[in-house]
């Protein structure tokens, strides 16, 4: 495989067990370069789990998942430079209580990619004017909105220049009225070409903005399609019960 076609994102025939229950069954999955794949599915198909194994907040039991063509390690110095490289944005928020929303988004970018610190800093208001966030840089994350903290959580995995993103079901802690506002956030994150693997309950916008839609249920992958074909014409019964499911509330 040419670096242009190499993968960012790799599993390969990933297991993973939490005691005697089977979460990631023999789980195959690539997302390319620029590419916005979305994974939906019933609570306790294994989506978040699949989420946090990519950069080994879970371990797997077997199989192998690749970064950019290099396997993950388990753990040591490799493993943290390569978690570096994929940003991660949870269900909630993460941010450090103590500091400042401007210091948390420095923290890393200072201690791991070795920026000058004036630097971190211009770029972490940039990146917080870009989500809308910037007058709330010298706040701490408790003076934030609920989706106010998510967006900076999101500014904060940028300024990583990370080669993809992951998020786990970003909006589900979030007031309705707040969800939009991280939704376009992500939204615009896809138009200007980040690659992104992204749980989520929101339909519509998996509908609007992934490229791929991955359906998983019972630690599987049931089906997979482009979000016209998966919403208009599921193809196995269990995505169609699943799109009942959702649609008749």
């Amino acid at each position: 495989m040419s670096q242009e076609n190499t993968p960012v994102i790799e599993l390969r025939h990933v297991n993973k067990h939490f005691g005697s229950l089977h979460v990631l069954k023999d789980i195959s999955l690539q997302v390319k370069k620029g590419e916005v794949v979305v994974i939906i599915g019933p609570s306790g198909s294994g989506k978040s789990t699949l989420c946090r194994t990519i950069n080994r907040l879970e371990t797997i039991d077997s199989g192998d998942i690749l970064i950019d063509g290099v396997k993950i390690p388990e753990e040591g110095k490799e493993l943290a430079s390569l978690r570096s490289q994929i940003g991660m944005v949870f269900q909630s928020f993460n941010l450090f209580a103590h500091m400042t929303i401007l210091d948390n988004m420095t923290l890393a970018p200072v201690d791991v990619l070795k920026i000058k610190r004036k630097e971190a800093r211009e770029e972490a208001m940039r990146l917080l004017e870009r989500v809308g966030v910037a007058d709330q840089a010298h706040k701490v994350p408790a003076q934030l909105s609920g989706g106010q903290q998510q967006r900076a959580a999101i500014a904060r995995a940028l300024a990583m220049h990370p080669k993809a993103m992951l998020f786990d079901e970003p909006t589900s802690a979030l007031d309705p009225e707040m969800i939009g506002e991280v939704l376009n956030v992500m939204s615009e994150l896809a138009a200007d070409g980040m690659t992104m693997l992204i749980v989520t309950h929101e339909m519509n916008f998996a509908r609007r903005v992934a490229d791929r839609v991955i359906f998983m249920d019972g630690g599987v992958i049931v089906e997979e399609a482009d979000p016209e074909t998966f919403f208009s014409s599921p193809k196995t019964e269990r995505a169609k019960l699943f799109l009942n499911s959702i649609t008749a509330h």
